[in-house]
């Protein structure tokens, strides 16, 4: 059975954290590195309900893809919960490691799990990591679609590939256009239209796209765009980390069992479909000199 500082090492060979972005927090947040392990939980959030899947299951090591202190602190008391989640961690003797922007960036890493999750194959990253020669690692995929889609096929097929959450896939763009080179990123993705413009694909899938960027980018290049839950387009990474320590298990002789969360943790929790439409606009002869009636401006917010 390995040490903890033995787990970290084969999971920092797949995932080393000089391969983070600047801002990030990756690595071991608690744990005794003497500690040994025989069952490593995966999930994308360090939330109560994960820990609380850990304590249940025997876990003595939970890595999670997004950070618990990305901003840093100066106290993990349990009086908030995420000093709560260190305290219980702590208590139940399992160790907690993040792998955030260095699994992003990995070869294979997120948005490659992401693109296969999708129907792609993968031709290579959206944006290039300048220190790789091999010209494979960075921020993104850049894939195709074998055969090509409309868009409204490419979609379904999206949303069937990716674990369900109240939001689904939005979708922008011709639902007849064909479909063929694309674009993914896993998380976040609306700071990247210039590179994925630049990269000439019939569409882009990632998630958080604010308005005025989606609609920006809308305008100023006919790229279909598919919005899908930041959890969601993480969540197929969960796998590939959990092949690639398994890998790495086999590899040293060690007894081993890895576990994929199931747990859905995006923060929505349901979706009330809009039925109310704006009112048509007033003509001349129904009364327009008097000016819109209360009942045909929406409220504001």
């Amino acid at each position: 059975m390995p040490n903890l500082s033995d787990v970290i090492n084969a999971l920092e060979e797949l995932y080393p954290p000089r391969w983070a972005e600047s801002w990030d927090a990756v690595g071991l947040v608690c744990g005794d590195p003497d500690a040994q392990v025989s069952r490593v939980l995966f999930a994308v959030d360090p939330v109560r309900t994960v820990v609380d899947e850990a304590v249940e299951w025997g876990a003595d090591l939970v890595v999670t893809h997004h950070p618990l202190y990305l901003r840093g602190t100066t106290s993990v008391a349990a009086t908030g919960f995420k000093g709560r989640v260190v305290h219980s961690l702590i208590r139940a003797g399992i160790a907690l490691h993040v792998a955030h922007t260095n699994a992003d960036h990995a070869d294979p890493g997120v948005s490659d799990a992401l693109a296969e999750a999708v129907g792609l194959r993968v031709l290579g990253p959206l944006i290039a990591d300048p220190t790789d020669p091999s010209g494979r690692r960075g921020t993104g995929r850049i894939g195709v679609l074998e055969p090509p889609l409309t868009l409204s096929a490419f979609a379904a097929q999206v949303a069937a590939g990716l674990p369900a959450t109240a939001a689904g896939v939005r979708v922008a763009g011709d639902a007849d256009r064909l479909i063929s080179r694309v674009a993914v990123c896993g998380g976040s993705g609306d700071s990247f239209f210039a590179e994925v413009r630049a990269a000439g694909v019939d569409a882009y899938v990632t998630a958080d796209l604010r308005h005025h960027p989606a609609s920006e980018a809308a305008e100023a290049a006919p790229v279909a765009l598919l919005d899908a839950a930041h959890w969601a387009t993480e969540w197929p990474w969960l796998g590939l980390a959990a092949a690639g320590l398994g890998a790495a298990a086999d590899k040293h002789g060690w007894q081993l069992e890895t576990r994929i969360s199931h747990l859905v943790t995006d923060p929505w929790t349901a979706h009330a479909p809009m039925t109310r439409t704006p009112q048509t606009p007033l003509t001349a002869t129904s009364g327009a000199d008097d000016g819109p009636r209360s009942e045909d401006v929406p409220p504001r917010r």
